[in-house]
Parts: structure tokens; C-alpha cells; sequence
């Protein structure tokens, strides 16, 4: 027996293609132009989120078709799929949103069938948008075959007038025009330059956050995930992970052995220092969930306190994806933060080695600004901070990189979903000061957990960003600025004490020593609750309702299944 058929004896596609039996199964693959000597070799899922829904997602199928190339170059037969991606850009401001955090469960859902169903050893995967990129890490861990991760690429900045900007740029343009500070010619004008070219948003947002995440944590190449989508060297990278998932398989490395607790606290450490979004606090957790670890808000917020914040990019600084890769991208980070006692070197990753043997030649770059040295912060505590208090007993987020007040108090302004309080916003019906309650948003009351980035970044358009505050069960987007604190826990629709807020009640949140409070004692909370009935939802049957029966709280990771902890048996392994 050669190598080639040892390996095959031990990996789930044995059950589909060897054998007498098989014979039907085998007559389909030869249907679909393979020789009998790929119909015998490892089969690969190569699972893209690939759809004509935005920029982020479009180069996923020619990158897709460069990782194939990667895996028949090393003796392994390659099978595309395609999932799904709900873009939060576009489904953002209404009621589309509530589908963008359930798209993770879809995806990792949906890459688990068709790996499942069809007997595939490894997997390749590529994401673009927000969601996808963690319910892509979650269906790997969740399967535990070997398995790489591909981001597709940030998107160039654009270019108005001279001025670099972004999608948040939009998003923020919307507000001056509400107020007469942007004309609709110049409004119109800057729509059509501000997304030149394919990619995510070009921004620490969530994308760019996972992307550094998918690096730090061990499952990307190292260098992959910085490249923006337009640039011809992704190719590389991509057949790249091809050829080196064939030796994963050889070597029986997967997704367990590398996505350990120490690595998902190396991931936290990047997102903060890189003033990430709040949104890979709900994201880590799932991920850590499919591994059977627990790795809940706090333990993500504990290290958010003690990692520095170095990277300056917007939403908070000056510079975007782009700009960082050229410095020295991902690795440059993780390097400052290696070399400064911030992340576990000793964790394993794809390329068969360790971080620390990953970044052994990665050499400080003394010629940009974009990194800092991790003992010469922008700021000593990270980005990104945890707060708990008697208005969130289970935690929030607050994003705080760039923010020089971080502390804040002030009367309540309630409101039961985002589209009232953005009507308030719109027509500037509130007083500087107040502290916006958006509730009923939250993973099961919403249902979906929609981001608040219409709202927020009205506010910042109308320039009373950091002379109001905003608190939700909802969850805001990594473009986000201000004071704006997300994840409320308990939700409202389970009847935290959110739920429970009037207007005029003094909230004061403090993101110095991570609280959040409401000036009422347990006892005036306590007889709320005896008047608190739960809300009526619009959503009584299809996915959301679906999904609004199986979700956890947001300090979990708002996940829907036992997770990795309860199994008897991975994928991998049948």
C-alpha cells in the first residue's frame, strides 16, 4: 500500500469513494471529469462566500480557483462550494440587519452539511464580510479536519477631493447632510468615489478585526489576511494555502491542536491592539464554543485591559488595511506585541510551526508610524473595554480607541428598537448629554442582534458624537465612534434590567474601571420587574424565529448549539 492510499484509509472521503460499494458514488465523480486517480486522492472542500451582494465578497471565486490550483499541485482534488453572506453594508439602517448575525450560524451551518455530506478531509475556506469570516473559523473548528482560512482582502480607500475616506465616511455624510452640512451634490459626488475597488471595508472594522484575528489565532498564513483584495499577490497566498492544507492532512495537524485558550487570548490581544471592533467579543467566544472552550466576554475584556493599544487605524486613527500590510502588515504587530510579553509564542498555527518561529524573522520597521511599539503605545490599555454593572450583570463593550472621554453620565432617552431612536437622531429631538437606550435588540429580541451604525454614525455626522452617549443590547459596527457601549447583557427580551430603564433614569458608564450603572438600588430594580411583561416579536416563523428560539446570550458568543464540549465524536474523526 502507497503513502497515497495509507493517508486516503484514514479520512472521511473513504466512505464515498472506496470499495465495491462506491461504484455508484465513484460513477458521479467520473460524470464530473475527474480521473480515477483524483476520485482516489484526499478531497478538499474549497468553501467560498462568494455572491454579488457587495465588494467584499466579489473576488472570493477567482481566489477560490487559485486554491485549487494549490491543492492538485500537491496531489489533492479540490471541491468548490459556495455559501452564503449577508453584507452588513448593505443590510445596514433596517431591517435586513436582523439577518447579518444569524448569516454566521448559516454559514458555519452550511459548510458543516456540505463537508459532512459529501465526505470531504479538509477544508479551505475564504470570507469576506463581517459574519463570514467567523462563521467560516467556527464550521472549521466545529469539523476539526485540517483546515486553512482565507480572507479576501480589504477594499482600497478612496478619494474625495484629496481626502482619503472610507464606507464609514458615507455612512457619517448622511448625518451632515440631515443637517445641512453636506449638499446633495457633494453627497452624491463622494457615494461614487468612496469604494474604488473590490474588498471589505478598508477600516479596522469587523472584517479587517477577524482578518487580524484569523493571523493571530494560527489559522491563516502568515502575511495573508493584510493583502487588499486587488492585489495580484493574493493568488500566491491562496494557492499557497492549497498546497499547504495537503500537508496539514499529511501531518494530521487540525483546528483543535492550534485554536487553544492561549490562542484565543493571542486573538484578543490583537483586536485591542489594533483598536478593533467590539463585535470580535461576541465572535472569539463562538469560536472558542465549536472547540469546547470556554472563553466567555470577560475573558476576552480581561485581556483587552491588559494589552496596549498600538495600531493606529481608523475608525479611532489615521490610517487603514492597506497602509498597515505595506508597513509590515499583521506580523509586524504581532510582533511588537511578542516581543513585549503580549501574546503566547508557543502556539501552534498552519504552517506546521509556532507563532514565535513564524515571527522569528520578522524585523521592526522603524520607517512608519502606522505600529507602534508595544512599549510605546498610543494608549497602555487596549481599544476595546469590558464593563459589568447592575444595568449589565452579564457584561457590555465599549470601543475606545481614539476616545479621550471615557467616562460619561447622563438622563436616559429610551427607545424599543434602532429606527425610533434614529428618527430622534434625524430630526435632532435630544439635548447633549443624554444617553440614548436603544433595547430590544439583543441576539433573541431583536431577533439578530442588528448594529446601530446608521444611528451612530448620525450622531458623529452631526458632530454631538462624543456629547452624547449610546448604550444597546444590540451590538454596534467596528466603524462605530463615540461613546457607545453594545452587548448589553441580560438582553431586554429576557428582561434585563435594560428592559426596565425610563427616561430620566442617570446612567453612568465608566470605561476607566469597566462599569456601567443605573442610579436605582436592587430594590427599585426588583419592583420594575413585576411590572415587566415580555415584548411581542413581528417574527413568528422562518429562520429568525428559528433562530431567536435557539440563541445564547451575547456573553457566550450568542451561539446556537452544546458546542464542541458537548460532542461524543468531531467530524473528522467518523
Amino acid at each position: 500500500m502507497d503513502a497515497k492510499t495509507n493517508l486516503k484509509a484514514r479520512l472521511p472521503s473513504r466512505h464515498v469513494t472506496e470499495g465495491p460499494e462506491r461504484a455508484p458514488h465513484r460513477s458521479y465523480y467520473y460524470a464530473m471529469g475527474l480521473t480515477t486517480e483524483q476520485i482516489h486522492q484526499p478531497f478538499v472542500g474549497v468553501a467560498s462566500c462568494w455572491n454579488e451582494a457587495a465588494p467584499c465578497n466579489i473576488s472570493l471565486m477567482r481566489q477560490a480557483q487559485a486554491v485549487k490550483k494549490g491543492v492538485a499541485a500537491a496531489q489533492g482534488t479540490p471541491r468548490e462550494f459556495c455559501t452564503i453572506t449577508v453584507t452588513d453594508g448593505i443590510a445596514m439602517g433596517h431591517a435586513g440587519m436582523r439577518s447579518s448575525l444569524p448569516s454566521r450560524e448559516a454559514i458555519a451551518d452550511s459548510v458543516e452539511l456540505t463537508m459532512r455530506g459529501h465526505g470531504y478531509d479538509a477544508l479551505v475556506g475564504l470570507a469576506g464580510c463581517d459574519k463570514s469570516l467567523p462563521g467560516m473559523m467556527m464550521a472549521m473548528c466545529r469539523l476539526n479536519v485540517p483546515a486553512i482560512f482565507i480572507y479576501g482582502g480589504s477594499i482600497l480607500p478612496g478619494n474625495f477631493r484629496g481626502q482619503v475616506v472610507t464606507v464609514q465616511d458615507m455612512f457619517e455624510a448622511v448625518g451632515k447632510h440631515s443637517v445641512g452640512a453636506m449638499s446633495d451634490e457633494d453627497l452624491d459626488e463622494m457615494e461614487q468615489v468612496a469604494c474604488p475597488s473590490a474588498g471589505a471595508c478598508g477600516a479596522q472594522f469587523t472584517a479587517n478585526t477577524m482578518a487580524t484575528v484569523s493571523e493571530a489565532i494560527g489559522v491563516a498564513l502568515p502575511y495573508s489576511a493584510g493583502a487588499p483584495a486587488p492585489y495580484e499577490i493574493r493568488d500566491r497566498f491562496c494557492m499557497a494555502a492549497g498546497e499547504q492544507v495537503m500537508d496539514l492532512l499529511k501531518l494530521n495537524l487540525r483546528p483543535r491542536d492550534i485554536v487553544t485558550r492561549k490562542a484565543l487570548e493571542n486573538a484578543a490581544a490583537t483586536v485591542a491592539a489594533s483598536g478593533g471592533s467590539t463585535n470580535a467579543a461576541l465572535h472569539l467566544p463562538a469560536i472558542a464554543h465549536e472547540c469546547g472552550i470556554e472563553f466567555t466576554l470577560f475573558d476576552v475584556a480581561e485581556v483587552f485591559k491588559r494589552t496596549p493599544y498600538v495600531a493606529d487605524l481608523k475608525p479611532g486613527g489615521r490610517y487603514v488595511a492597506k497602509d498597515m500590510f505595506e508597513v509590515g502588515g499583521i506580523p509586524l504587530l504581532m510582533k511588537t506585541l511578542l516581543d513585549n510579553g503580549f501574546l503566547h509564542g508557543e502556539c501552534m498555527t498552519v504552517t506546521g510551526r509556532t507563532i514565535a518561529e513564524n515571527l522569528k524573522s520578522v524585523k521592526w520597521n522603524p520607517h512608519q508610524d502606522v505600529v507602534r511599539p508595544a512599549d510605546k503605545p498610543i494608549t497602555v490599555t487596549g481599544g476595546v473595554v469590558g464593563l459589568k454593572g447592575n444595568l449589565a450583570p452579564e457584561g457590555a463593550i465599549v470601543k475606545v480607541a481614539g476616545m479621550k472621554r471615557l467616562a460619561f453620565s447622563g438622563p436616559a432617552r429610551c427607545f424599543d428598537g434602532e429606527e425610533a431612536c434614529f428618527a430622534a437622531v434625524k430630526t435632532r429631538s435630544y439635548k447633549e448629554g443624554d444617553v440614548f437606550v436603544i433595547r430590544y435588540e439583543g441576539p433573541r429580541g431583536g431577533p439578530g442582534m442588528r448594529e446601530m451604525l446608521s444611528t451612530t454614525a448620525a450622531l458623529t455626522g452631526q458632530g454631538t458624537g462624543g456629547k452624547v452617549a449610546l448604550i444597546t443590547d444590540g451590538r454596534f459596527s467596528g466603524a462605530t465612534q463615540g461613546f457607545c457601549v453594545g452587548h448589553v447583557g441580560p438582553e431586554a427580551a429576557v428582561g434585563g434590567p435594560i428592559a426596565l430603564l425610563r427616561d430620566g433614569d442617570i446612567i453612568t458608564i465608566d470605561a476607566v474601571n469597566g462599569t456601567i450603572d443605573v442610579n436605582l438600588t436592587d430594590a427599585e430594580l426588583a419592583e420594575r420587574k413585576t411590572g415587566w411583561t415580555p415584548r411581542e416579536t413581528d417574527f413568528t416563523s422562518g429562520y429568525l424565529w428559528k433562530y431567536a428560539q435557539q440563541v445564547g446570550p451575547a456573553v457566550n458568543g450568542a451561539v446556537t448549539h452544546p458546542g464542541g464540549a458537548a460532542e461524543k465524536q468531531s467530524y473528522a474523526d467518523a
